[in-house]
């Protein structure tokens, strides 16, 4: 079975001032380029089965501008989390779910992307190796179960900027 997902960076965030970093909500440049890369995922992926986010209030915000309709796990650990720890927790995903969104943040995102590729020197991993702008979205299919995915077993097939 092919497995797709879909990793996201979250929207432009604005910058409040006295707000903790966790708290900050989007722009409006965000709300509008979420808004585009959901339109983005629905036509380029398809349906999405389940989604992984964020905490943070800008991540939240998102993936409710995207438009995506899906059972949602709000994860904690999701914020500032490594490519490892994101791997942790895609790999607990049920095997019911074909296409997976995971709506975090950088470097974790990006770095994700490509460990999964193993930076198979792709077109999308050299344009995500060189930068992954806010709302930007990695698409990756692998074969198995969520529980195998790890470094190198993921194919790259998409990286899209929505502006």
């Amino acid at each position: 079975m092919t497995r797709t997902l879909v990793l996201m960076r979250h929207g432009k965030s604005g910058y409040p001032e006295g707000t903790p970093d966790h708290e900050r909500p989007l722009a409006d440049r965000g709300q509008r380029e979420a808004g585009l890369a959901g339109a983005w995922i629905r036509e380029s992926v398809g349906a999405v089965d389940a989604v992984l986010c964020s905490t943070a209030t800008r991540t939240q915000q998102t993936l409710t501008a995207t438009g995506i309709d899906a059972h949602v796990s709000f994860e904690e650990s999701l914020y500032g989390a490594s490519p490892e720890e994101i791997i942790e927790e895609v790999a607990l995903t049920d095997d019911a779910v074909n296409t997976l969104l995971v709506v975090g943040h950088a470097p974790g995102i990006p770095f994700t992307a490509l460990e999964l590729a193993e930076a198979d020197g792709s077109q999308a991993a050299i344009e995500i190796g060189r930068k992954f702008p806010t709302s930007a979205i990695a698409v990756l299919t692998f074969d198995g179960s969520w529980a195998e995915i790890g470094r190198g077993t993921g194919s790259l097939t998409h990286f899209h900027v929505p502006r």
